[in-house]
């Protein structure tokens, strides 16, 4: 595999450690370790941040809020974690910038494609929180968004399975993992590893996709380096 520039779709659960909420150090320079690992092999890379670790737009369902309210907070907790990101991006000394799709006084600039490619070109890592800014949107969908708007060559997934299989593996035990999977099979056969929109967008724009478990040391450059590791999703 040759990728000259990617987009990571990173889950906020991945953030938060065993427990997967919150904020935790160990997980955070682990994801960190990653990105630093690619950013050495040359690679441009754009990071579009979940927020479950801190608080999904589902969860206003159980909270009594309104779901578009619930939305607007899952966009500023992923806003959070781009923060925690940069920081310790910051800390290895690395440049990264945060363009975020809802405005957040200062702490962020607004996203701009062209101005976000011209970052990437001088190796500056770009975070993209906000999801779309707009809420009953994903941040599957936001990645998928983000990645075409930057050209990426690929979309990477991490999640906390190893890629995509016939059912939930940590539901079902007779599930099997795909090494790869066309688009028009994962429609067939319902697979919920991205939402519609997102795996409509990535097949309809020939943009191959990535599962990975982002949790597993090492796997993200893995990924990179074309080593059985995953699943690849992709257009026939």
């Amino acid at each position: 595999m040759n990728y000259r520039r990617i987009l990571l779709k990173m889950s906020g659960e991945s953030l938060g450690g065993s427990s997967g909420v919150g904020l935790d150090t160990h997980a955070l320079d682990a994801r960190v370790d990653d990105i630093v690992e690619a950013h050495e092999m040359g690679i441009e890379i754009g990071i579009v941040p979940g927020g479950g670790n801190i608080f999904r737009g589902i969860q206003a369902n159980h909270t009594g809020l309104d779901r578009m309210v619930g939305d607007q907070i899952g966009m500023l907790a992923t806003v959070m974690n781009a923060l925690a990101l940069q920081s310790r991006l910051t800390g290895r000394g690395i440049e990264s910038g945060i363009w975020s799709a809802v405005s957040v006084g200062s702490l962020v600039r607004p996203f701009n494609a062209r101005e976000v490619c011209d970052h990437l070109k001088n190796k500056c890592i770009g975070i993209f929180p906000g999801g779309t800014g707009n809420p009953f949107f994903t941040t599957d969908t936001a990645a998928a968004l983000r990645a075409l708007e930057i050209g990426a060559d690929v979309l990477l997934k991490g999640t906390r399975v190893d890629g995509v299989y016939t059912a939930d593996p940590e539901t079902d035990r007779t599930a099997r993992l795909f090494s790869s999977i066309t688009f028009d099979m994962v429609l067939e056969m319902k697979l919920t590893f991205m939402d519609l929109t997102a795996i409509t967008l990535c097949r309809e724009n020939n943009l191959p996709v990535i599962v990975f478990n982002q949790n597993k040391t090492g796997s993200m450059k893995r990924v990179l380096l074309g080593n059985d590791e995953g699943t690849r999703v992709f257009h026939e």
